[in-house]
């Protein structure tokens, strides 16, 4: 009697995780904290790993939270401590007396939000809530069954420590093997050597020079295998990793036609089970998205957890994906987590155990693993297509005017392509990560240094648009263009090479038949133009570089090659015309930012990112090129005193001034300047002779440069503003207005 009424109370106990009857054949428990669990049911919360009663952990620093853990995720046990980061560290908090009775010390951190998703950097006895969004493992949150995809990648993962033996094998024989190559090479030189010693037919400088030649042949051989090898490599680890994305896929092929695709939308279309063949996209990227702040939670998400680490991609793919409603989600939570990861800068202890979190990443390690085959993988674990690409990239050290040579490997780049909203769409994680850009720091003043190179995050490289996509990589397959009429080689050569910031700021160029190679006219004059775009132009500011083609040289004769450029700016069109000062190439860089007026009043140092760059061809030149006066640098003409002063031209809107002996040039101003200041400024002429010929006045809102020429020539005039921000005393900086090119005759 007493056996039954036992087992009939058992029998209505329920699982803490589904809530649902446990019957004593499918029971663990009572757990410490009361509790019960089906078998099916006993796993990670976070990651769902299966555990047993003897691997399981408890959150011992909240009574309250009865889930169980593994050792990985049991950011409470005494055994697992994580690394914090400084901004992760406890601090002390003050307590009242009801809360010192109850023992310790109160820890928080100083950002919860943030703490919230970073498991890896909490501390033991720090009071968080869930670090992670709890993955269901049961139900129709995920097509793929967590322990199919798990065991799936068991089978992988054996499959990659197979190769990596391999690898490690065949490391150890070719060093063996060169290391012999080697002695025997040398041993056999010094003995010849020896004989001519002997002979008097060599002395000690001739050995010193076969030391050194034999050197520079060791090391020669070594670069190259190494470099044989790592493509070996690289090969049969993106063979393997694209045989066993076929399997991942196949998974989700397979869980789809059982279930259905309960992981997107209801509304979209469901994923395709094939990749489809490449095409071009029927929409541009802007109809997908506009502003990355609809990706901010995906973004955050990938943001906080790449400072953890994780044991499995299975674990990774569902805590990085949890928020995501769609394909595109799904591609730019990867996205967002490797450009954040920062794979070039990652260090590995000697001995990494593949099971660890940093085995993860193991092929980064080997350098056998890169961003591209890295994306592959997990857009399979996250069921979406995606393809590795090869080809040619006008990457670091191109120059507009070299040529591709398919025989070389130099230019060499591999980048992806995913099937994203209906649509095939480029992905370039590892530009988009550590995007390497010619960056111009310094003041208006062009006093920085030139050819700055430094890297930043880009979201251009995320579902780029084929039109812009070309402009700096062309693969090998030319259907992979997705260009409705793919161009040739020679045509991607010929084409302005172009910066990403140059599709971010809208520009476009007047002339559709422009080429990155220029040629001059017979005076050495060669012009390019950019179109501004209908919203934004106003905060944008340009500035430019002029050198030699082949060389670094900047100035001909002690003058700056940049005094040969006439940078000007209207009808939404900024134009660089050059006069070259010699028959020889020079190479142009022309650089953008975008600035308020507020900003560019503050007198702080702009820094100017390169937008595109050409190749200037003077074969001939009829005429002796005069250098620009040395005013200050930047565009000539008013339309900068418009868009940043909100001062109005009203007698010269152009940037060059014919006159004959006085010049009365007039503004209206739309906003408050308290001062004006002119200076005027002719080759070989000293500025300090050329003060007293200039004068300003304020009536109301007008003001009025008067400029009385000493004598016929060509003149730069540079005007300085004062802005008055309506503050008793207050004295801003004098702030460059903008300067005229003046031609005087005064006879």
């Amino acid at each position: 009697m007493h056996l039954v009424a036992g087992l009939a109370g058992m029998s209505k106990l329920s699982c803490h995780r589904c809530q649902k009857q446990v019957y004593p054949t499918d029971k663990v428990g009572p757990l410490k904290d009361s509790t019960y669990f089906h078998n099916g049911c006993f796993k990670c919360y976070i990651c769902g790993t299966r555990l047993a009663l003897k691997t399981y952990c408890n959150n011992r620093n909240n009574i309250d939270d009865k889930e169980v853990y593994c050792s990985n995720h049991e950011v409470y046990c005494s055994n697992h401590v994580p690394i914090a980061s400084p901004h992760d560290l406890p601090v002390e908090k003050k307590m009242n007396g009801n809360e010192k009775e109850k023992g310790g010390v109160q820890l928080f951190h100083r950002d919860a939000g943030i703490n919230d998703m970073k498991i890896a950097h909490a501390i033991k006895a720090t009071q968080v809530a869930k670090p992670y969004p709890k993955i269901v493992h049961e139900g129709a949150k995920y097509v793929v069954d967590y322990d199919d995809q798990t065991r799936l990648e068991l089978i992988h993962r054996d499959q990659e420590d197979e190769l990596y033996r391999e690898f490690d094998d065949n490391r150890v024989k070719e060093k063996e093997q060169f290391e012999r190559e080697t002695r025997e090479e040398w041993e056999q030189a010094l003995a010849e050597f020896a004989k001519k010693f002997e002979k008097g037919q060599a002395n000690k400088v001739a050995k010193d020079d076969l030391i050194r030649q034999l050197t520079i042949k060791r090391d020669k051989k070594l670069e190259t295998i190494t470099q044989r090898r790592r493509e070996r490599e690289r090969h049969k680890t993106a063979e393997l990793v694209d045989a066993q994305a076929r399997e991942m896929l196949e998974l989700f092929k397979m869980s789809r036609l059982q279930n259905g695709d309960s992981e997107n939308d209801p509304s979209l279309p469901a994923y395709p089970a094939t990749p489809p063949p490449p095409a071009p996209p029927s929409c541009p990227k802007k109809m997908v998205y506009t502003s990355t702040d609809v990706f901010e939670s995906i973004d955050q998400v990938a943001i906080d957890i790449a400072h953890s680490e994780f044991t499995s991609f299975t674990e990774l793919i569902r805590i990085l994906t949890y928020n995501a409603t769609c394909d595109v989600d799904k591609a730019r939570a990867i996205y967002r987590w490797i450009t954040i990861k920062n794979l070039n800068t990652m260090t590995f202890e000697e001995g990494l155990d593949s099971d660890s979190p940093m085995g993860l990443l193991r092929g980064i390690k080997y350098g056998t693993e890169s961003y591209h085959v890295l994306f592959k993988r997990l857009c399979s674990y996250a069921g979406l297509h995606s393809v590795v690409i090869k080809g040619f990239s006008k990457s670091a050290g191109y120059q507009p005017g070299l040529k591709f040579d398919e025989r070389s490997y130099r230019f060499r780049n591999t980048w992806n392509a995913a099937y994203l909203d209906g649509n095939w769409r480029f992905v370039q994680c590892n530009w988009g990560a550590r995007h390497l850009v010619n960056a111009k720091e310094g003041e208006l003043s062009g006093k920085g240094n030139d050819g700055n190179l430094r890297y930043e995050y880009d979201d251009h490289y995320f579902m780029t648009d084929p039109e812009e996509f070309i402009y700096e990589f062309f693969p090998s397959d030319p259907s992979w263009q997705l260009l409705p009429r793919p161009l040739s080689l020679s045509q991607f050569e010929r084409i302005p090479f172009v910066r990403s910031l140059f599709f971010k700021y809208g520009l476009s160029f007047t002339d559709d038949t422009l080429e990155s190679v220029i040629y001059t006219d017979r005076t050495g004059a060669a012009s390019v133009s950019i179109r501004l775009p209908d919203i934004g132009a106003e905060d944008l500011i340009f500035h430019y570089n002029l050198k030699f083609y082949d060389s670094e040289d900047t100035s001909m004769n002690g003058l700056s090659l940049k005094r040969f450029v006439m940078q000007s700016v209207g009808d939404r069109v900024v134009s660089f015309r050059v006069h070259a000062p010699a028959p020889r190439p020079l190479l142009l860089d022309i650089f953008a930012n975008s600035v308020s007026s507020g900003h560019y009043l503050t007198g702080q140092p702009i820094k100017f990112k390169s937008v595109c760059k050409f190749k200037i061809m003077c074969e001939e030149l009829s005429v002796i090129m005069v250098p620009l006066p040395e005013c200050a640098s930047g565009e000539w003409g008013p339309a900068k005193a418009r868009r940043l002063f909100g001062l109005d031209a009203i007698s010269h809107p152009e940037p060059i001034i014919n006159t004959n002996r006085t010049a009365e040039i007039r503004f209206k101003m739309s906003r408050p300047l308290t001062e004006f200041v002119a200076s005027l400024h002719r080759n070989r002429t000293d500025d300090r002779s050329l003060a007293p010929c200039t004068r300003c006045s304020i009536r109301g809102d007008f003001v009025q440069i008067f400029v009385d020429f000493p004598e016929d020539g060509q003149y730069g005039l540079d005007i300085y503003t004062r802005q008055n921000d309506g503050s008793p005393g207050s004295r801003q900086l004098l702030t460059h207005c903008c300067k005229y090119l003046i031609h005087s005759r005064v006879n």
